[in-house]
């Protein structure tokens, strides 16, 4: 008998497939505090959420019996995935049933942004009629702009091509011809913000999505225009936001997601062309009782079969592979993960070479975690082990592998090459001992790197003085060197340089170490 905790709100038809499952036994115990819950997780198997709980490293560690986490949506942000990996529990989530109610809460904000709706609503429960003060606008015939052409950017294309209207997308890690075949017009970010009349937001959270929407972008966009954001918040600046709205720079704009949340006043809460909703893009029935479903479904195929279905840090293989290909799993993922922040367009094509022992095992499962990292940074909670080969074709990205059972330097040795419509990344690398990730090899550098934490790749002349100015940078800005490895080519008089620090390092700190003589390229890694 295997137990199982929900500790958050879930579809009572979630809960009936719990109850009638033979062999689970379920407790439905919501509104726990954290103190709470670390003294009852020890007896448990498997611990279902939604955004509520917070499942912490403390939470973790009191996890003795605990064999997975399921979380009823997308986002994981409240859960510890590193700290449940090193525990060796499955972290799942339900990416897929949120999708179309995501996209129709979108639509349903732009019409009601542009009929001004919610306040007419008000307006005439107050025993007003005010016909001429909410003059609205059609849809038809208006430009969309899409940041973000992933499942839920595409829904909200295609419903929004039904309204008549005309739909340019902006996303740089999708090829052009992927988007072109699905009838949509690529476009930079640059001509999507002077184009649009509307511009919604389908993007994750990310480094380079944080503040996307600033003061300079919205200035940027077409006076009157109106912006709608249901996907994370953050990547709008919310005080910009106030600006140009109060302004009359922007026509209106309607938010279901903050920065804060819940975020306590805000001025923007004073405009009258400003419209927000208490993160409800999920918030239909229909959706619930899928995530719920498919949660509790994945959750009891684990408990019950060992079957793993959209783990985020774990591939679909038997327990008894993967307690071999284990340290290859994290070392192709953090591969990915390298590379993608290496990139500096959109990837075309990944040639994927397994040399040595490593070779004679079933490879799918690497190449699957390759390509779940390499999409994460773009793509956050929405790719997984399961999901990312198909994500990764969605995308057009070709994806080749070749094996050789021989390497001459090491027992078993993992090269892979990546294309981008800028060039292309050559990264190899390896285990020492029995679970020690490697880096030997980037491009023509050759060095040998823990693949972990935070981390900066620079490139500089190989001159006297140049790592030490690095160093006094650092340090200057109260960042500490962990790691330093250094790859050389002698006969160009060419460095790279992998740091490992304590801190992530910030903007102005990296604009700090550019200018320093003899460095060319600094770039903040997150492995």
């Amino acid at each position: 008998m295997v137990k199982v905790l929900v500790s958050d709100n879930l579809s009572k038809l979630g809960i009936k497939i719990l109850q009638e499952t033979p062999g689970v036994e379920v407790d439905v115990n919501t509104g726990l505090t954290p103190e709470e819950l670390k003294g009852i997780i020890g007896q448990y198997h498997g611990l279902i959420i939604r955004s509520a709980t917070k499942v912490t490293a403390e939470i973790i560690e009191e996890a003795n019996e605990l064999k997975v986490i399921g979380r009823a949506g997308i986002g994981l942000d409240n859960v510890d995935v590193n700290a449940a990996s090193r525990k060796g529990i499955v972290v799942m989530n339900a990416p897929e049933g949120n999708t179309i109610t995501t996209a129709e809460h979108t639509l349903a904000l732009m019409m009601a942004l542009s009929r001004k709706i919610p306040q007419a609503n008000q307006s005439t429960k107050e025993g007003k009629w005010e016909k001429k003060k909410f003059m609205g606008r059609e849809l038809y015939g208006k430009t969309l702009g899409i940041i973000g052409a992933g499942h839920i950017g595409r829904i909200v294309a295609d419903r929004a091509k039904g309204l008549k209207m005309k739909v340019i997308v902006y996303d740089p890690y999708i090829k052009p011809e992927v988007l072109e075949k699905l009838d949509l017009e690529p476009v930079s970010f640059e001509d999507l913000l002077a184009r649009s009349d509307y511009i919604t937001i389908h993007t994750p959270k990310t480094q380079e999505t944080i503040n996307m929407i600033n003061k300079d972008t919205l200035a940027k966009m077409k006076k009157g225009a109106m912006l709608i954001n249901c996907a994370r918040g953050g990547i709008v600046n919310e005080e910009a936001l106030y600006e140009a709205l109060a302004s009359g720079h922007l026509g209106g704009a309607a938010l279901d997601v903050f920065s804060k949340e819940p975020p306590g006043y805000l001025k923007l809460f004073e405009l009258e062309n400003f419209i927000c909703t208490p993160h409800l893009g999920a918030s239909t029935e229909e959706a619930q009782d899928k995530v719920a479903v498919d949660i509790v479904n994945q959750v009891i195929d684990y408990l019950l079969h060992g079957t793993v279905k959209n783990a985020v840090n774990v591939p679909s293989i038997s327990p008894e592979l993967l307690n071999i290909l284990r340290p290859y799993v994290v070392l192709m993922e953090r591969l990915g993960l390298l590379h993608a922040q290496l990139a500096e367009s959109a990837v075309l094509e990944v040639y994927i070479r397994y040399l040595g022992y490593v070779s004679e095992y079933e490879t799918n499962p690497l190449t699957t975690a390759f390509l779940k990292g390499l999409l994460t940074p773009y793509m956050k909670e929405d790719v997984n082990f399961v999901n990312a080969p198909y994500v990764a074709r969605d995308r057009g990205i070709k994806v080749t592998e070749s094996k050789s059972s021989t390497s001459e330097d090491f027992a078993s040795l993992v090269m892979v090459k990546v294309t981008t419509t800028k060039g292309e990344n050559v990264v190899s690398g390896t285990i020492f001992g029995k679970d020690l990730p490697r880096i030997l090899r980037i491009n023509d550098f050759y060095l040998e790197a823990a693949p972990e934490g935070h981390m900066l790749f620079i490139q500089n002349e190989d001159v006297p003085g140049v790592i030490g100015q690095i160093g006094i940078v650092l340090g200057r800005n109260g960042i500490n060197i962990n790691r330093m490895n250094v790859g050389q080519q002698k006969e160009r008089k060419k460095n790279i340089i992998l740091l490992s620090t304590d801190l992530v390092v910030p903007d102005n700190v990296i604009e700090e170490v550019l200018k320093i003589d003899g460095v060319h390229v600094v770039k903040r890694i997150e492995l």
